[in-house]
């Protein structure tokens, strides 16, 4: 009876192995990119007997040979070590990130970190890099360099080198670095613009110091703008990035740089499946700047833009939300001069078409001051064209802002603004909100003290014009609000 039993159940495992190996025989990836792959196949169970069959035609999972991109990369990218000295108040530890002082953990950290008696605290750091030129010109991220004393760069064949710090652009996140040495192997530069969403990439850097790693991955989306990051069109992938990756490259396929690994997207401050890069083609047009001038210049409009959502775009007669919205203009600035107004929708920058606001400042930035270049508004429900001579941005300082949109969709008590008000506004006329009750202004987060301006464009001085101008222009309509020095403009659905 027990060997029955027995003799049941190895059938019934060797049955339940059979199914196995079919389901896996049956499943099939294959990356068409013409790439070379590698073809992993199941192996055999020795205690089962299966016909021969053609290793060519057995069922498979063929994965991008990433082994070869590394053997032929690998050795130029390079460990990027910095140090230090970071100003805390005298005597005083440096706290324990995240940690409540009362916590008891947070004893436990100072124990490790004693207190400074000059006021100073050495700091050490690590990041990647690689090598774009065979003299030595390296590149990384700015925030890894970034008012660093002493930096050292690593090698794949364990030379070390102090390097030179040749530029840095905190705008870009890009860093250019030096070392004395010739006949360095260098990275190849590919092309971003060609890339596409799903495509494999590979990242090889150093996480948690961990020297010459290699993760892997595909483009989740192209064109990311990052809050912190107006003027870089972030490739976002979903490659296992983690501290020390930042400034190493990102390739595709073909073993061509495609991004510099700049930042994640973390709660935790690891990993989490969302990673950003530097396009490689934004990157190399800092460093030449940078070799060359040992600075960036950009271009600059000088106005405050914010995106269009449906209710805004119907406010202004737009087919569909697409644009940029002009929600103020500098005085003074190159929009100003070329007639920008507020509530033009800039449609297209030097041909370019705007979909988004977000891909308006990067297209700015990326051509010389002094450039002339073509705009395309929407204004007063037609395409209008204007001509403006483009200023230069300053460092730290934006060349498009991007302003707020605040959410949502008029009962309100308002009245206009006296002499006084208006000079301390800086502008020269509209109404003070003093109360707002439930209705569509609330829920548009209309709050008092906010100065309205205008009506879908269209300036208000009074209150009886105000309500004129409402009742004029339908159920949807555009405020511009000022609040806290700051015009933007805010969509009413008013039902």
């Amino acid at each position: 009876m027990e060997r029955k039993k027995l003799s049941n159940t190895v059938k019934a495992s060797a049955l339940s192995v059979a199914i196995t190996l079919a389901l896996l025989g049956g499943y099939g990836f294959i990356h068409r990119d013409g790439i070379g792959v590698q073809s992993v196949h199941a192996a055999a169970a020795p205690a089962l007997s299966a016909p021969a069959t053609d290793p060519a035609k057995s069922a498979g999972v063929l994965l991008p040979d990433f082994a070869s991109i590394v053997a032929k990369q690998g050795a130029a990218v390079v460990n990027v070590s910095v140090s230090g000295n970071v100003r805390t108040a005298l005597g005083r530890a440096p706290g324990a990130p995240g940690l409540d002082p009362n916590d008891p953990l947070s004893e436990l950290f100072k124990r490790f970190h004693p207190p400074s008696p000059r006021g100073g605290a050495p700091s050490r750091g690590q990041g990647s890099g690689f090598i774009v030129s065979s003299d030595g010109i390296i590149l990384t991220n700015a925030h890894v360099v970034a008012d660093a004393e002493s930096v050292t760069v690593k090698l794949t064949d364990r030379r070390e080198f102090k390097a030179k710090v040749i530029g840095v652009d905190k705008i870009s996140d890009v860093a250019v670095l030096k070392i004395d040495a010739k006949n360095l192997p260098a990275v190849t530069i590919g092309e971003p613009s060609r890339a596409r969403v799903g495509e494999w990439v590979v990242a090889i850097g150093a996480p948690f110091g961990f020297e010459n790693s290699v993760t892997a991955g595909i483009i989740s989306a192209k064109s990311r703008s990052l809050p912190s990051d107006g003027y870089v069109p972030f490739l976002q992938t979903d490659v296992a990035i983690n501290p020390g990756n930042s400034g190493g490259p990102l390739f595709n396929l073909n073993g061509e740089v495609i991004g510099i690994n700049s930042q994640i997207y973390s709660q935790s401050g690891g990993y989490q499946g969302l990673s950003f890069a530097i396009p490689i083609d934004v990157a190399m047009k800092v460093e030449r700047q940078l070799v060359s001038n040992g600075k960036v210049s950009r271009g600059r409009l000088g106005v405050v833009i914010q995106p269009l959502n449906q209710q805004l775009a119907e406010s202004f007669n737009l087919d569909k939300p697409t644009g940029a919205l002009v929600g103020s203009v500098e005085k003074g600035s190159a929009a100003d001069k070329a007639g920008i107004e507020p509530g033009d929708v800039i449609l297209k920058f030097q041909g370019t078409e705007i979909t988004t606001s977000a891909e308006l400042p990067p297209l700015v930035a990326d051509v010389a001051p002094g450039t002339k270049a073509e705009l395309q508004v929407w204004r007063d429900g037609k395409q209008k064209t204007l001509s403006v001579s483009l200023g230069e941005m300053k460092v730290a300082e934006a060349a498009s802002k991007t302003a707020p949109v605040a959410k949502g969709k008029l009962g309100l008590s308002a009245r206009p603004l006296t002499p006084d008000e208006q000079k301390q506004a800086e502008v020269s006329a509209g109404l003070v909100i003093e109360s707002v009750n439930d209705g569509p202004a609330a829920r548009a987060g209309l709050k008092p003290g906010d100065i309205i301006l205008a009506v879908n464009g269209e300036k208000v001085s009074s209150v009886d014009q105000l309500r004129a101008l409402v009742d004029k222009k339908g159920k949807r309509i555009a405020l511009q609000v000022l609040r806290e020095d700051q015009k933007r403009f805010v969509p009413i659905d008013l039902g």
